[in-house]
């Protein structure tokens, strides 16, 4: 019993300072859990993902905007160890629309997982730690997210500041917060040291797109540098990736008027194209040397197209080659793209297919890879998500766990003192055992030992002998004789001795019912606390008018933790109890063998004899009456 106890409280302090410490700090009011799910039930991939920034889209449906500082200066993530924080760019927040996008950079992300990370906020004295520089790995050298007014050029959130040279367009709502219209100028890219490559290096692009016109060949992304040129567009609303003139073949088509995500990698071997996170196509070349700047939506103004068909058109023509002709010519071969543009990243690396399908999936407008949790308040108990359970508990309920925590201790006391009572009651009858192994037929031996009543005081053995020679010396002491003793007067020793032994059965099975109401009523008193709990619950929200998970979970769940604690009371009592009916029983039957064992003594040693034909008599053997036995 010592050992269940001991256990239980073992559990409970392990429980507990785990509770406490699942907060990461005070000072930040809320939580809220969001999951990476790369598992089938979220979004399936076999492949690592590894350091990510992960697009955290906030609205309406999935936060609740309250409690947090001015622009989300407050806002932190933390790993689910809650001592990491991770970075992350607040690109939009707005919460009045109810509307935010985050960027937040996750070291790592695995296949077949599901990874918690906590979001918290509701701290007004929290400084803003936004940093798109740490958000985005060193190997992305350039990063438009398009949040900034219309007529300013889009702003390079990296380190390296490739901000854009040109406006070409209007600032619309785009796939990730606000996107840029192209239509018909080019958005050009600066010839730093940064978006620099070697010929062989790796290199990766990737953007949304949104084509509104698809006929024709149309460039999205063009390099020109010298003799070598670097061309990414669409063919009839098919992707290609051209370099020095040849073109991958036809692969993927996209559908106008909708979002859609493009990539290409090269890797030093081969270039591949991707469309929605698959591989649409691919181009058994390496990637030439460039040092030049780098156009947007339309092919580099000024250069010549290299294209096998622009070189037969102009064969023939002496002046073809004149600058006025070859700007004509690159228009008439390539058209500029007309659409939208989202999400524009370069990075000097070729980024693992697996990671191109966690954008394409996690920043679309509907993720299967994230998922939101409910928003946790601090308790202020400080247990954490225990201490806001409490908190949660009504009034009413509280009454019916006081109940039970009375109840609690009180079959706790029980139990702890009746199982050291049984446990030196069976140790001292042990002991006693031992001593009456050597008394055989004297059987008042061990009454004569002055030190035996101390050291057997917790003997019920002990009690049934003692109570059995007061009776024969009681008997000795009133003049009768004690040689040879009836039947009748053996039947009223062995009387005192069940009387003796019915007490000390009385004494062991004392204050076990208080157990047995534990056992019987803990759960229904519990069971009362949560009816009444659930009723509370529902009619608030009937007189709110609004039925709302997040204001009904709690009250449910604290109306629900009555009955717990009623079967935190019951169960421990339903061990203990059996565990003490099981060896007061044992010690309620050493009792019974004990006084059959000591009146067949009794007879045996002073019982009358009687010898076969005649009548009885009494036993003639002459012992001095003044002998101990």
């Amino acid at each position: 019993m010592q050992r269940l106890m001991l256990f239980m409280m073992i559990c409970l302090g392990l429980v507990l300072p785990a509770t406490a410490s699942a907060w990461w700090q005070d000072d930040w009011r809320y939580r809220k859990q969001i999951s990476i799910d790369t598992t089938p039930q979220g979004m399936s991939l076999d492949q690592p993902v590894g350091r990510t920034p992960m697009l955290v889209r906030l609205h309406t449906g999935n936060f609740t905007f309250d409690g947090i500082g001015e622009k989300g200066a407050d806002i932190r993530f933390v790993a689910a160890d809650d001592q990491t924080v991770l970075n992350h760019q607040v690109e939009s927040f707005d919460p009045l629309m109810g509307i935010a996008l985050i960027w937040v950079d996750v070291p790592q992300v695995e296949p077949g997982q599901r990874q918690d990370i906590w979001l918290y906020y509701g701290n007004q004295t929290a400084p803003a730690t936004s940093n798109g520089q740490l958000s985005f790995d060193p190997d992305y050298t350039l990063v438009y997210h398009f949040e900034g007014v219309t007529s300013a050029p889009p702003r390079d959130t990296t380190a390296y500041g490739n901000h854009a040279q040109t406006v070409p367009g209007t600032s619309i709502d785009g796939v990730i917060g606000r996107s840029m219209l192209l239509a018909g100028q080019p958005l050009m890219l600066p010839a730093s040291p940064s978006l620099t490559t070697d010929a062989g290096a790796a290199f990766t692009f990737s953007a949304w797109l949104r084509a509104d016109q698809v006929e024709g060949e149309r460039v999205i992304l063009a390099r020109r540098d010298g003799g070598n040129s670097l061309l990414v567009g669409v063919s009839q609303g098919v992707p290609f990736v051209e370099v020095n003139g040849q073109r991958s073949q036809p692969g993927m088509p996209i559908s106008p008027g909708q979002w859609q995500h493009l990539a290409l990698t090269a890797d030093g071997s081969q270039l591949n194209l991707f469309v929605n996170g698959r591989e649409s196509a691919t181009l058994a070349l390496t990637l030439p040397a460039f040092s030049s700047s780098i156009a947007i939506g339309t092919d580099v103004p000024g250069e010549r197209s290299t294209a096998p068909a622009d070189v037969e058109a102009s064969s023939g023509t002496e002046d073809a080659t004149a600058p006025g002709d070859a700007q004509a010519l690159t228009a008439s071969r390539y058209q500029p793209f007309m659409g939208a543009i989202d999400e524009l990243r370069f990075s000097k690396v070729a980024r693992p297919a697996a990671l191109i399908l966690a954008d394409a999936a996690a920043q679309g407008s509907e993720s299967k890879l994230i998922a939101y949790g409910v928003d946790e308040e601090q308790s202020g108990f400080g247990f954490g998500s225990l201490g806001f359970l409490l908190k949660a508990v009504p009034i009413d309920a509280w009454v019916i766990i006081a109940v039970l925590i009375g109840m609690m201790f009180q079959s706790w006391f029980i139990m702890v003192r009746k199982s050291r009572s049984v446990a030196l009651v069976s140790r001292s009858n042990e002991a006693f055992r031992e001593q009456f192994a050597r008394v055989g037929t004297r059987l008042e031996l061990l009454a004569d030992d002055p030190q035996l009543p101390q050291r057997l005081e917790h003997s019920s053995l002990w009690r049934l002998y003692s109570v059995a020679v007061r009776e024969i010396r009681t008997r000795r002491e009133q003049g009768a004789d004690t040689t040879a003793i009836s039947g009748a007067t053996i039947e009223a020793i062995r009387a005192s001795m069940d009387g003796v032994r019915t007490r000390e059965l009385q004494a062991l099975g004392s204050k076990l019912s208080t157990l047995s109401n534990a056992i019987a009523g803990g759960p229904y008193i519990g069971l009362l606390g949560t009816v009444l709990g659930i009723m509370v619950v529902f009619l608030g929200t009937a007189m709110a008018g609004d039925v709302n998970i997040n204001a009904i979970a709690p009250g449910m769940a604290a109306a629900l933790l009555a009955t717990a604690m009623g079967l935190f009371v019951a169960i421990p009592a339903l061990f203990g109890y059996n565990r003490l009916v099981t060896r007061n029983k044992e010690v309620g039957a050493d009792m019974r063998i004990f006084v059959d064992e000591f009146i067949t003594r009794l007879a045996e040693v002073h019982g009358e004899v009687q010898v076969p034909g005649e009548p009885p008599r009494l036993d003639m053997r002459v012992e001095p009456k003044h002998a101990t036995v």
